[in-house]
């Protein structure tokens, strides 16, 4: 998959776990978000590589990508030490 295709997917993916997590305790605006579904695409290609679920030209597709989204964000929120409303 094409680091242009994974930035794609990831945009997308930040906004969906966005969503997925409820709640305003969320750090960042719109282009946090995206950034953070980007880095979140990343990692599940990374996980799904080194786990053998994706081969060395694979890619996470839009599920993994916003499941490792939905991690990146809540580690990120735990990180920044959000606030509870």
């Amino acid at each position: 998959m094409s680091i242009l295709w994974m930035i794609i997917i990831g945009g997308i993916a930040g906004a969906l776990a966005r969503f997925l997590i409820p709640g305003d305790k969320h750090p960042g605006g719109i282009i946090l978000t995206i950034v953070l579904g980007i880095v979140g695409a990343f990692v599940a290609t990374f996980l799904g590589r080194a786990i053998g679920w994706y081969g060395p030209a694979d890619g996470a597709g839009l599920i993994g990508a916003v499941v490792g989204s939905v991690i990146v964000l809540l580690i990120f929120g735990a990180i920044t030490g959000r606030k509870r409303s």
